[in-house]
């Protein structure tokens, strides 16, 4: 990026645009990473056939840090994509959410008091995602049904009687922390070492189920007094969780296991 020659520069402008518009993706990643190899080739005079590894070392770098520049442009779409009742495909993933977290209990109507029972503040959780848009919603979706089990024990520990909390908001608020770890590039360390291709949605949301799994887990060995102290022990533990992602070695891997209530 610091590079004087106009090729560089061009061929940087160029991943830049790309990644931000989210076209690096598909049958046109192998030709991007083609291109953007050759051109450093060729400006630096590298012969491929004597600095092989170069390529492939090259390549890799190119992938990832475009392509996790193109992940953060994917999350922001969902993020400043609010919830909207009247498309069926977003009401049938906040369905979708309950039946994951209370399959044993039907909701009564599309408006209830039930919703308060995994988390949310009202009788309608579409309030509730205006701060991180469907980014929320795919964020609790996914912990929900990737990590079931993990899940509906960790809403178990949501309804303790001394240290209980809001499972619902408490999630989308590590969207938020998820989010912001994602863009400033704290993320990086994990995203870097565990992708073995090109970045996506899915790690991010491996991320942030790691998060909420370890909050729980943080929450309960804090025994706050009550909810007031969310974001004093929030902070905490998002300072933890930079500490940790500034290892090199770091790789965060999701490895859940069900502790006892």
């Amino acid at each position: 990026m610091n590079s004087r020659n106009p090729l560089i520069k061009q061929l940087i402008i160029h991943l830049n645009d790309i990644s931000h518009n989210k076209r690096f993706t598909g049958a046109n990643e192998r030709e991007i990473l083609r291109g953007a190899v050759n051109s450093v080739l060729l400006v630096k005079k590298i012969n491929p056939k004597v600095h092989f590894q170069f390529v492939k070392s090259f390549s890799k770098c190119v992938e990832q840090i475009w392509g996790y520049q193109q992940l953060i442009a994917i999350v922001e779409e969902l993020r400043t994509t609010g919830y909207d009742s009247d498309n069926l495909t977003h009401e049938q993933k906040l369905y979708d959410l309950w039946a994951n977290l209370m399959p044993n209990e039907p909701l009564e109507s599309r408006v209830t008091k039930q919703w308060q029972d995994i988390g949310f503040q009202g009788d309608d959780p579409k309030t509730d995602f205006r701060g991180m848009g469907m980014l929320g919603l795919e964020n609790l979706l996914f912990f929900a049904t990737e990590y079931k089990t993990v899940a509906t024990h960790v809403l178990s520990h949501s309804n303790h009687p001394l240290y209980g909390y809001f499972f619902a908001i408490v999630g989308i608020n590590l969207t938020s922390m998820a989010w912001k770890l994602l863009k400033n590039g704290d993320a990086k360390s994990y995203i870097y070492n565990v992708s073995k291709s090109l970045p996506t949605i899915r790690l991010f949301h491996q991320f942030y189920s790691y998060l909420f799994y370890e909050f729980d887990k943080y929450w309960l060995d804090c025994r706050p007094k009550n909810m007031m102290e969310f974001p004093n022990i929030s902070e905490k533990f998002e300072r933890n969780i930079k500490l940790s992602l500034n290892d090199p070695t770091s790789v965060f891997r999701i490895n859940i296991s069900v502790d006892t209530v």
